[in-house]
């Protein structure tokens, strides 16, 4: 029997199904960055400001002591102290970087991406195990008995670890420098130190303003570093955590939670503004680039910034090879036992985490990099009314700490019809909707290169939208798709401040496993599974890095 339906009737509904389709999805994206974002955050004021449904201040009240305001005044100071001092660094290995040589310069930029794909608290191990009281350097071999704990080491691990990003991010606003401002400096009698001056350091103002409030925001929210090698010396975010776990005090941890937000919105939002400053000011490298210039520093100078570079990686070095032999070895009596003890042992307990972890991860980083792409095409290409909003909602929880975003699904997600503690989706959500801002941005960056009439012409020859997002827009986003979803992936395998409170015995993940290790004294355990999840997430990154320099994937 013949069908009566025509050839363009099936067209019309292929492209009527294609424009329901295209809704769907639409609206899937809408509400869940509504629902899985903005909510959390509302969630989480809302209780600051209520205890049993009725509206009360006893929580910010209480706040306002003597001792939450030394607390907030030493969290400041270490924060402000640690971010100086990372900038300062930062700015040093920058300018050596960008004086040498192009294969140095390579060399060191690809260090510093790897030396940022480590666990959280692999600095605090590797300082507890090379310098604490039975350290492999302080007891071992100095036979000296050395108290790591308190603000000190807080800021020196916080300046180490804001080093890797804050120096990328400084290199590359160096090589946006027109380099002709510099030669016309050097052609007017300016000495080296003079064009630095001059020049080059006014010409990077903003980003140095960037790196410097961007570290302060996320030494600010960090609560594991304190926790570990702090000692004594509290800081809000610990306070904050501690405040859960103690005495379950919602509303409480809540308030002191948001008094992390104003800060960090604050230096966000100064972080925009100088990155667009940036953007517009970076028309010269293409015309002439600095590669082929030879920009002689002092030798005092070269001196300096050669001494601090080669000590970072040194203690980049210590830190990744105090952790494997760690793995490998017990520390008793003053010497060091080699032994399989601590890989036999996470191999039969920890297995099913790390499985979780990476499981978790690959999820969160697909589904992030989809919705991401998608948001950035409704908001930029399709320009839909009111998408601007939504994606601002889709950057709160790059904006505001991980310990903020994660007690946001606690207080959101604990009663029906929105029951999800306890659960894995909680954890998986979380991690995802936690890191869509990265594909976001991605996307909007990418596609300031690609052509609308690309997209015009799909239109003109009949193709539905969703026809478009399938056949143009992801097929062109590929290399953008592949570096979010190794970012998320990275992040998700590494993270603890945004899932601490989420996960439970069913579902913990080994960051989460790695991090009680550390704070109950195992570190053996705890220096195996930083080895393995470093192992996980280099080898993915370099995977990653092959596939983006396939020209299939142009």
């Amino acid at each position: 029997m013949k069908s009566n339906i025509t050839n363009e009737e099936r067209a019309n509904l292929a492209l009527s199904f294609d424009s329901i389709l295209d809704k769907f999805i639409f609206w899937i994206v809408v509400i869940s960055l509504l629902l899985f974002i903005l909510y959390p955050v509302v969630m989480v004021i809302s209780t600051s400001f209520f205890y049993r449904g009725t509206f009360t201040l006893d929580n910010y009240k209480n706040l306002l002591n003597s001792n939450n305001l030394k607390l907030i005044k030493d969290s400041l100071f270490v924060a402000s102290i640690s971010s100086i001092l990372s900038t300062i660094f930062s700015f040093c290995i920058a300018l050596f970087t960008f004086v040498e040589r192009k294969k140095i310069k390579k060399l060191i930029y690809r260090a510093l991406m790897l030396s940022m794909i480590s666990p959280p608290f692999v600095s605090s191990l590797a300082l507890i195990i090379l310098f604490g009281r039975r350290g492999i350097i302080t007891h071992n071999l100095l036979g000296l008995s050395v108290n790591p704990y308190g603000w000190q080491g807080i800021v020196l691990l916080q300046t180490l670890g804001g080093i890797p990003l804050s120096s990328i991010m400084l290199i590359s606003a160096l090589h946006s420098i027109d380099t002709r401002q510099i030669l016309a400096s050097r052609d007017l009698g300016a000495t080296t130190t003079q064009t630095i001056k001059n020049i080059v350091i006014p010409a990077i103002f903003p980003t140095i303003l960037s790196v410097l409030f961007l570290s302060f925001t996320m030494n600010l929210a960090d609560f594991g570093t304190p926790i570990i090698i702090g000692g004594k010396f509290k800081m809000l975010a610990t306070e904050t955590y501690m405040t859960i776990f103690s005495s379950g005090d919602l509303g409480k941890a809540a308030a002191m939670s948001i008094l992390l937000i104003p800060p960090a919105i604050l230096s966000f939002v100064f972080y925009r503004k100088n990155i667009t400053n940036i953007d517009n000011r970076a028309t010269g490298t293409k015309a002439l680039g600095s590669e082929n210039y030879d920009f002689q520093l002092p030798i005092w100078l070269k001196f300096v910034l050669t001494f601090i570079t080669v000590s970072f990686f040194i203690i980049v070095v210590l830190k990744y090879g105090s952790i494997i032999l760690s793995a490998f070895s017990i520390n008793t009596s003053g010497k060091l036992t080699f032994t399989l003890k601590h890989f036999e042992e996470v191999k039969f307990a920890y297995t099913p985490a790390f499985l979780r972890s990476i499981i978790f991860a690959v999820i969160a980083g697909f589904v992030s990099s989809v919705i991401g792409i998608l948001l950035s095409y409704y908001t930029h290409r399709r320009k839909i009314k009111g998408m601007s909003f939504i994606e601002f909602v889709s950057a709160l929880p790059y904006i505001i700490p991980g310990i903020f975003f994660g007690l946001g699904y606690i207080v959101g997600f604990n009663k029906e019809p929105l029951l999800l503690t306890g659960t894995t989706a909680i954890v998986i959500l979380n991690s995802t909707f936690r890191h869509i801002s990265v594909a976001n941005k991605a996307t909007n960056a990418a596609f300031t290169t690609i052509d609308t009439r690309i997209e015009d012409a799909s239109r003109d020859l009949g193709a539905s939208k969703f026809k478009t997002i399938t056949n143009i827009i992801f097929p062109l986003l590929r290399p953008v798709f592949l570096t979010s979803f190794i970012n998320t992936f990275t992040a998700c395998m590494t993270t603890v401040g945004a899932i601490i409170f989420l996960v439970s015995p069913k579902n913990v993940v080994a960051s989460i496993v790695m991090f009680k290790n550390i704070t109950n004294g195992q570190y053996g355990p705890a220096s195996v599974m930083a080895s393995i999840l470093i192992l996980i997430t280099v080898s993915v990154n370099l995977i990653a890095i092959k596939l983006l320099n396939t020209k299939e994937m142009y």
